[in-house]
């Protein structure tokens, strides 16, 4: 599939991701599935999972420095000019997608609407 779409990996996502991928058996075959889901306490619910299988027809991949990120595409259409961004403070380390297409969120960035 063609990636037309606008997806953005910050630096400091891509290294936390390529320190996790060193974990797995096989680095060089894991990447970071992303996809969207009903629910949550905004509406729309980011899920984030480690994966080895990529389907060409519904999946775009997307890389930055090492980190390979893949989104289905019925996810991507609610996701386009997002970017995933990596935050460490007192509370903890985690993922975040900063969604420009999203009215309002959570605080902790995981839920969404439009």
């Amino acid at each position: 599939m063609s990636q037309t779409h606008a997806f953005k990996i910050d630096d400091k996502a891509a290294i936390a991701l390529t320190e996790r991928f060193k974990a797995h058996s096989n680095p060089e075959q894991v990447f970071f599935r992303i996809s969207i889901s009903g629910g949550g306490c905004s509406g729309f619910q980011y899920e984030f999972d480690f994966d080895t299988k990529i389907d060409p027809k519904y999946d775009l991949v997307f890389e930055h420095n090492g980190a390979k990120v893949v989104i289905d595409v019925d996810s991507m259409e609610l996701m386009e000019g997002s970017e995933l961004q990596y935050q460490s403070d007192f509370g903890g380390s985690f993922f975040k997608i900063r969604n420009p297409n999203a009215v309002s969120s959570c605080g902790c960035g995981t839920s969404f609407s439009l």
